[in-house]
């Protein structure tokens, strides 16, 4: 007799999906600039934050992970199961906001990126890939699509690859990444609350969960966990390796950024970088052309795997909220309200970059709505991942209850101290 194919096979490769991707998501260009501010102001010195974080971010989207695969539903519609709709619109709106905003820095990004690299106009090539990123979520069926997303997280080794081409003395690096070295002043703290900012955002909660949702609607023997817990082991042993790595690859990423342009810009005096752009163009004479090129093409492929995650997790937690039919496996007649928020958020961000808004304020208001908005929704999360209404039998542990809410206070203290240093 012929064998029978096991419903549900994870060779290691396979195993890596929505996990690998929303961590790829998170080194966009925005968060470039950022790493890169970091690296040129202040040297190896803010090197342990990429290490710091790293626990509090896989704790945080582990809890996102299962929430999505446990209950076969997206964050926003767990929410409406236990708090007012009105405070799930108000954290959704404000999501949206920071959401559209951030698209529009990092269109304007890759335009500027591209122009540096063969010339042209930026705005004409922030309009290129606006509307490619537009056209590749709302006319390619998932599947292909998700693909596409992974593949693109390669372009993130562009990073790995100008650390290679620099000198660096990795004795230096150990000591400081290891022992921190702090500095008692606003400037230091403020890059500080930046950097956790950047790295726990909301909409990576958002799309994480969203997608574990996604992958489930695709695999036709796959199903809720509350529904089939047989399967509990394999799926939740799945996310955990997708999260664990997904988060190492985004916190390597930023660390070799942050190393690139403290090893260059930080040692040749160039101490202010407001876009990952001009942190691109700096290098140019410090470490020559082909690291140049590899740090631009880096922004363009990050920013084009940045853009669809940003607008679809504002589009999934409106759809969501609003109980409208969603996600990227339905077709656009399918799912109107949902591809029409993708449509707009991207069409708005795109937009915002042909007015008089200063993108650099624009973005740094962004990280306060993200900043602020971040610590309610971690909240929320951790209250529903305990809740037996919800997860019933796979309620979160208390290791992953412990680091989920250390995270959660973190976050807090950031934006505590962000307020105190206005």
């Amino acid at each position: 007799m012929p064998k029978t194919k096991p419903k549900y096979n994870y060779p290691a490769l396979k195993q890596l999906g929505p996990g690998l991707i929303t961590g790829a998501a998170d080194d966009d260009p925005s968060g470039i600039a950022t790493y890169s501010q970091a690296g040129a102001q202040f040297g190896f010195n803010l090197l342990w934050t990429v290490v710091l974080t790293y626990p509090l971010m896989v704790g945080i989207q582990t809890v996102s992970a299962r929430i999505g695969r446990v209950t076969g539903q997206g964050l926003v519609a767990n929410m409406r199961k236990v708090f007012p709709r009105w405070l799930c619109f108000g954290i959704v709106l404000l999501l949206l906001i920071a959401n559209t905003i951030n698209i529009a820095a990092d269109i304007a990004a890759m335009g500027e990126a591209l122009q540096l690299v063969v010339g042209g106009g930026e705005h004409g090539h922030a309009i290129i890939f606006g509307l490619t990123s537009l056209i590749l979520q709302v006319f390619i069926p998932y599947q292909k699509y998700v693909k596409v997303l992974k593949w693109l997280t390669l372009s993130l080794l562009a990073y790995v690859a100008v650390v290679l081409m620099i000198n660096i003395n990795w004795g230096d690096v150990i000591i400081h990444t290891l022992l921190p070295h702090i500095t008692i002043s606003v400037e230091y703290a403020t890059i500080v609350v930046a950097l956790f900012g950047t790295t726990i955002s909301p909409y990576l909660f958002f799309w994480q969960a969203s997608q574990e949702v996604e992958e489930m609607r695709n695999d036709k023997h796959a199903s809720p966990l509350l529904h089939s817990p047989k399967n509990a082991h394999t799926q939740l042993r799945r996310i955990k390796i997708d999260t664990y790595i997904g988060m190492g690859f985004s916190n390597l990423v930023a660390f070799f950024i942050m190393l690139s342009t403290a090893a260059t810009l930080h040692v040749a005096g160039i101490t202010n970088i407001a876009t990952s752009a001009q942190a691109a163009e700096a290098l140019r004479p410090i470490a020559g052309n082909i690291t140049f090129f590899i740090f631009s093409l880096g922004i363009i492929g990050t920013g084009m795997l940045a853009v669809p995650v940003l607008a679809g997790s504002a589009a999934y937690a409106m759809a969501e909220c609003f109980d409208w039919s969603e996600g990227l496996d339905k077709k656009l007649a399918e799912a109107k309200p949902f591809y029409l928020i993708i449509t707009l958020s991207t069409i708005a961000g795109l937009c915002l970059d042909f007015t008089r808004i200063d993108p650099i304020k624009a973005l740094f208001w962004s990280a306060v709505i993200n900043g602020v908005i971040a610590v309610p929704i971690m909240a929320i999360m951790m209250i529903m991942g305990v809740r037996p209404e919800i997860m019933g039998a796979f309620v979160i542990k208390k290791n992953l209850r412990r680091l989920g809410w250390l995270a959660t206070m973190l976050m807090l203290a950031t934006v505590i101290i962000m307020i105190v240093l206005w």
